[in-house]
């Protein structure tokens, strides 16, 4: 029987068409995933690698940056305490500063703790729990620990032999350790390393932070210009762009810090170049169609108090102050005028890992939101990525922020470490959690009615001491399945690491990280759409 236009077996079929072609249609989106990032190849999501300890130093992922510095147990932020040989006390800035300076404890706590601040290999200030620094300003002086800033009265040597120190004022005088326990800047002489008042224990309570602080600092700035040439023009290299191409990642996110604004001569310690090593990045990254994310991942006067906040002594200074903050949306404004219209940028991470204890929300969200503006004025879009609270947050209280209206990402990262919680678990506990807890986070923000969803960060690492390569294996997997749903994608910490686990290339290498069919699995997307197609247009003409 003949299909006459417009009868009624015409319609009939045409009806079948259209639900055969839809339900095609659905099957696709569910098998090539219901979300897709605008300007990815293939219409896919972000399989990303970070590329951290390159532009933004940390002295975790490549320790022997720091090898060569003079006294490298004393950098910026580094905790000691002084204990009086002659009256076995520790020396105390009382209240934990903002008055007087004894030496009167029989053990150490947060007064008797002193931040360096490095001003050469050998000479220092000292800056007390509260944020007063230790003052004499004249030979013969009692010590004070009342000075906001510091000066030339706030600056001593400190001279070292088998853990015993003396401390010297710019005049050559040496503080002692009086009878009435007190602190004074009139030792007679020069003291020898016998058990005098004038010569103290010093304990090295922590030495955490080797960020691009410490590292320009310690080294002064000519040798750590050399060193950081050096490691930005090795650290990562156009053949690891090829390296991730091949490797189906398509975006990498690149930590950089604010000084990168002032580029080639921001203000000191901070040494000059990481922009050139960008614009290269942006360049290897167009060569291989890869797509780049710039994190700003240090903040002026610190938003988090970690090494890679390029903080000094582990103050957070970031969010009480107007003019860090108007400076950072500087920043930003910089980045977004320079980058907006490259092939290569995909998005622009706001500010990484704000601290929740010391970073009110409200004042996160105001920075967001002008932060989102700034970018939106040189791009309608560019992805605006604004990361989660580190601490005790929940990522849904971005998500009731309504920070921006077109292609806004909250950025969450997810360790199993750095807490407590992952202590006593087992290789399958571990699994088990990524499977039950992520996937279900992950589930419940990708349906919620807002941003869409990134694990920025995540590592191939856990707190099992006995696990073997299938365990691995099996917890990389779990993660990639599970992360492989957030609804922008996911990036990995990091490409390079002294720390294999953490190292994406040596994962892959050894075959500890198996990334699964993407990209190819993009052109079988591709195909199964062509081919949903054809058989559409058959169905419509044919039938």
């Amino acid at each position: 029987m003949d299909k006459a236009f417009g009868g009624p077996a015409f319609f009939m079929e045409l009806g079948f068409s259209k639900w055969v072609c839809a339900f095609l249609l659905s099957c696709w989106l569910i098998f090539s995933g219901a979300y897709s990032v605008e300007g990815l190849r293939g219409d896919s999501k972000v399989r990303g690698v970070n590329l951290g300890g390159w532009l933004v130093v940390e002295g975790w992922i490549k320790p022997s940056l720091f090898d060569g510095i003079p006294n490298g147990d004393m950098l910026d932020g580094t905790e000691v305490q002084f204990k009086s040989v002659t009256l076995q006390k520790y020396v105390c800035a009382e209240n934990g500063g903002g008055s007087n300076v004894t030496v009167s404890r029989d053990v150490a706590s947060s007064w008797e703790t002193f931040k360096l601040w490095r001003v050469s290999e050998s000479k220092f200030q000292l800056r007390t729990s509260k944020g007063q620094f230790i003052s004499c300003d004249r030979e013969g002086c009692s010590v004070s620990a009342t000075a906001e800033y510091p000066s030339t009265s706030e600056t001593f040597f400190i001279e070292r032999k088998n853990g015993r120190v003396h401390i010297k004022l710019e005049s050559g005088a040496y503080l002692q350790a009086t009878t009435g326990n007190q602190l004074s800047g009139d030792y007679p002489g020069m003291p020898g390393w016998d058990d005098n008042a004038g010569t103290f224990e010093m304990t090295i309570v922590a030495n955490n932070l080797h960020g691009d602080y410490q590292l320009a600092n310690g080294y002064g700035r000519d040798k750590a210009k050399e060193v950081l040439k050096r490691h930005r023009n090795s650290f990562i290299t156009v053949e690891d762009f090829n390296f991730l191409h091949r490797n189906g990642i398509n975006t990498v996110r690149i930590p950089v810090g604010w000084w990168i604004a002032s580029d080639p001569d921001p203000p000191a310690p901070f040494i000059g170049g990481t922009l050139v090593a960008l614009d290269n990045a942006f360049s290897w990254a167009q060569a291989y169609d890869i797509k780049c994310i710039i994190d700003l991942h240090a903040a002026p006067g610190s938003q988090n108090g970690m090494e890679h906040s390029a903080s000094q002594d582990g103050f957070i200074g970031w969010p009480t102050s107007p003019d860090y903050i108007s400076k950072t949306l500087d920043v930003i404004d910089f980045l977004a005028s320079r980058y907006a219209t490259h092939p290569a940028l995909l998005g622009i991470e706001l500010l990484n890992e704000p601290s929740a204890p010391t970073v009110p929300l409200d004042t996160l969200v105001s920075f967001y939101m002008r932060g989102y503006q700034i970018v939106r004025k040189y791009s309608p879009t560019a992805y605006v990525i604004i990361c989660q609270r580190i601490g005790n947050a929940d990522p849904l209280e971005l998500y009731q922020a309504n920070i921006g209206t077109h292609n806004v990402v909250v950025d969450l990262h997810f360790y199993n470490l750095f807490d407590t919680f992952f202590l006593n678990m087992s290789s399958a506990d571990n699994i088990q959690f990524i499977y039950k807890s992520r996937e279900a986070q992950l589930q419940a923000l990708n349906s919620s009615n807002g941003p869409l969803v990134f694990v920025g960060e995540w590592v191939n690492e856990w707190n099992v001491t006995t696990g073997s390569k299938t365990d691995y294996q099996e917890f990389g997997k779990a993660q990639l399945e599970v992360y492989n749903a957030a609804s922008f994608g996911w990036a990995y910490w990091t490409l390079k690491n002294d720390r294999q686990h953490w190292d994406f290339e040596w994962n892959i290498k050894n075959n500890y990280l198996q990334l699964g069919d993407s990209p190819n699995k993009q052109s079988l997307n591709s195909l199964m759409l062509l081919g949903i197609t054809c058989a559409c247009f058959y169905l419509y003409h044919f039938l």
